[in-house]
């Protein structure tokens, strides 16, 4: 039936031949987590912390000791760079390295006290910044919005992606 449920979601919302980005979802959810982003970052510094340094620490503050290779993983950058970024928190007094007792090639990352209260004040920044992008709903729309995201994140599980990379050029 065309009026069914079934149906109506199966209704494209886009149409490649009169596509407006400033009307996709994905764009504006993009400017959204920039908009967000900078943001944090503004509140990290009062912290004295750049965009970088402040998820490591939470990450840790919340899960526990941990591992660069499982940092760098969680934040999706490459070991090279995760090295470098616990270079600097180690000099910052925040982070320490041991090595674990269990396998020596192993070194488990935990925060120092310093550490410790830095990442403590990371929770407050991080609501402070959603609040103010919440300003305006009630219970009601918040919990409609976390629905919705949910739901296109769980559309999206699995998915392959649908663009090739670009293959090399070969050179003449």
């Amino acid at each position: 039936m065309p009026g069914s449920p079934t149906n109506s979601r199966r209704k494209a919302f886009y149409d490649g031949n009169h596509y407006v980005v400033s009307d996709s979802v994905g764009y504006l959810m993009h400017q959204l987590v920039l908009s967000m982003r900078r943001q944090i970052a503004a509140g990290m510094a009062e912290h004295e912390l750049t965009a970088a340094q402040w998820y490591p620490l939470w990450k840790l503050r919340r899960d526990g000791p941990g591992t660069a290779q499982e940092l760098a993983r969680d934040m999706e950058i490459d070991a090279g760079a995760m090295t470098r970024l616990i270079d600097r928190l180690v000099v910052k007094g925040h982070v320490q390295r041991a090595r674990s007792s269990t396998d020596r090639r192993r070194l488990t990352l935990t925060l120092t006290p310093a550490g410790q209260a830095v990442a403590d004040k990371v929770p407050s920044v991080l609501a402070r910044v959603n609040n103010t992008y919440l300003r305006g709903f009630d219970r009601s729309e918040w919990d409609t919005l976390k629905s919705l995201l949910r739901r296109m994140l769980a559309n999206g599980q699995g998915l392959t992606p649908t663009c090739a990379p670009a293959a090399p050029r070969k050179r003449k």
